[in-house]
């Protein structure tokens, strides 16, 4: 399992290990070579059911009926893999508790010749859903991990299948699983577009290593995200209990029919509070399809840096209250500059749909393939312009840039107050990964007490733009910085890989 960790709050991915609460840092993920075949071509036969739930029926008394239809088709995932320690023997969480080593052993045991292990097998558990009588199941990617083996053990009897992997999209933590098997008992599909705020919901899985259990909620919201815990998130939010075990497991609408896959919780504690997400069946039944007919997702790529309208950049960009994800920078040679976006542009609608935000730009644009010629319309100084843009396909990595803090010489900028800046030497291109053509003012000390360092300026940071137009150097940043009006700037920042838009208003101070 995993936790994202602040003062206050836990993000954990609903997993067990070892049949015990653990808690490790979260990392990314990396695309693993893929175990399916790459040559299948035919689509998984799920059945879908799109019907809108009835809302104006009365309240059952029971759930019982749905729960009998749908838990044939929930199973356990039980993962095997070998943890390795180069620099001794096994270190194991559960050595220093005498209760569980009556159960997990002692890896000090002389006795047992286990004191010079290097390496030791790690189970973990979690839930899963069958989506077609043949055998294809559903679950979440950091379930299967880096396993080394998978086994399925279905809802009733004791045997277990070995369970082959088709595809791992980390990205949106699905995977795809195929048993040998027939004639299953599996899940129908629901449409997750029509979900509901208020709709009854159940999730059913394996939490603790207890055996199946139902838990029962509303939709407590849709579309959430912005937590950093996958690529593309656009999570069913729920209070139905979901535990660690309960990760790859079903929630399902009162009818039964498969709404999302269980993913993870915010916790103070590890364990429920009410708050846990699930990916939507909609996002992972594309994933889904596109691991069985190519073993991978690719996706398309429009190459623009993007960030969400904040009323102070709604208001520098004349937008009112227009909904839209502002384009921060522009990819050179990339779909979006081929056909002429420019950074400071606004996409308000892409391919017909109208954009909300930056999360559902990226989303939209994942889910069209490369090559795929789409149009993008954008205000540009507050007026409206049509752009058709050819897709290509996301790049495997994303350049990053991270450093501490550049020793030049540095000149002070008279409306950034506490903000220093110098040139680009060699040595700061190196010293903070910064691209070769990448132009502007680096950032060398900033103020913790200024309004800048609250805005997130920090050393290592390129300012690229100071109210819309380009600098070059530090120079021409702190010129152009003796001309701003009201001491309220737009700036434009480049920063670890990439570049955003902010205000700093020093007439405000620090908050």
């Amino acid at each position: 399992m995993r936790k994202l960790q602040n003062k206050l709050l836990a993000i954990v991915l609903a997993t067990a290990a070892g049949g015990a609460l653990a808690l490790v840092s979260t990392g990314r993920a990396f695309d693993w070579p893929l175990a399916g075949q790459k040559n299948a071509k035919a689509s998984v036969p799920v059945v879908v059911n799109e019907t809108p739930l009835a809302r104006d029926t009365k309240f059952t008394t029971s759930f019982s009926p749905v729960v009998k239809k749908v838990a044939p088709s929930v199973v356990n995932i039980f993962t095997t893999k070998t943890v390795k320690h180069p620099n001794g023997p096994d270190m194991s969480p559960f050595s220093s508790d005498p209760f569980l080593r009556r159960f997990f052993g002692d890896p000090n045991d002389e006795r047992e010749g286990r004191s010079q292990k290097r390496s030791h097998k790690e189970r973990s558990l979690g839930s899963g859903v069958i989506i077609s009588k043949d055998g294809y199941i559903l679950t979440n990617n950091h379930v299967v991990d880096g396993a080394d083996e998978i086994k399925v053990a279905l809802s009733k009897g004791t045997k277990e299948y070995d369970a082959k992997v088709i595809g791992r999209d980390p990205k949106t933590d699905i995977t795809l699983l195929k048993i040998e098997a027939d004639g299953l008992s599996y899940i129908t599909l629901a449409d997750s577009d029509k979900v509901e705020v208020g709709d009854v919901v159940m999730a059913i899985g394996n939490p603790f290593g207890i055996g199946q259990t139902v838990t029962m909620g509303i939709v407590s919201a849709v579309g959430r995200g912005g937590f950093g815990v996958e690529d593309y998130e656009d999570f069913i939010q729920t209070d139905a209990s979901i535990n660690p075990g309960n990760s790859g497991g079903p929630l399902v609408d009162a009818e039964g029919r498969l709404v999302g896959i269980n993913t993870f919780i915010i916790s103070r504690s590890g364990g429920n509070q009410g708050i846990g997400f699930a990916v939507p069946v909609n996002l992972a039944r594309d994933v889904m399809e596109r691991l069985r007919k190519d073993g991978s997702v690719v996706r398309g790529y429009l190459g623009v840096m993007i960030q969400d309208l904040t009323p102070d950049l709604a208001k520098e960009f004349d937008m009112a209250e227009q909904p839209g994800a502002l384009v921060s920078g522009v990819t050179e040679k990339s779909a979006a500059a081929e056909a002429g976006l420019k950074s400071g542009d606004v996409i308000v609608e892409f391919n017909g749909k109208p954009i909300q935000d930056s999360r559902q730009l990226r989303l939209l644009a994942s889910k069209t393939s490369p090559g795929t010629k789409v149009e993008v319309k954008v205000l540009r100084h507050g007026k409206e312009k049509t752009f058709s843009v050819t897709l290509k396909e996301l790049p495997d990595q994303m350049a990053k840039a991270k450093g501490e803090r550049d020793e030049e010489s540095s000149s002070t900028s008279d409306a950034l107050d506490g903000v220093e800046v110098g040139d680009i030497t060699p040595a700061a291109r190196r010293q903070f990964e910064l691209p070769g053509d990448l132009k502007g003012a680096l950032v060398t000390r900033v103020d913790p007490e200024s309004v800048a360092s609250e805005k997130g300026l920090k050393p290592g940071d390129v300012i690229e733009e100071i109210n819309r137009k380009p600098v070059a150097n530090a120079d021409e940043a702190v010129e152009a910085s003796k001309h701003v009006k009201n001491k309220r700037s737009l700036l434009r920042i480049w920063s670890r890989g990439g570049s955003h838009y902010v205000v700093v208003d020093e007439s405000k101070g620090k908050s």
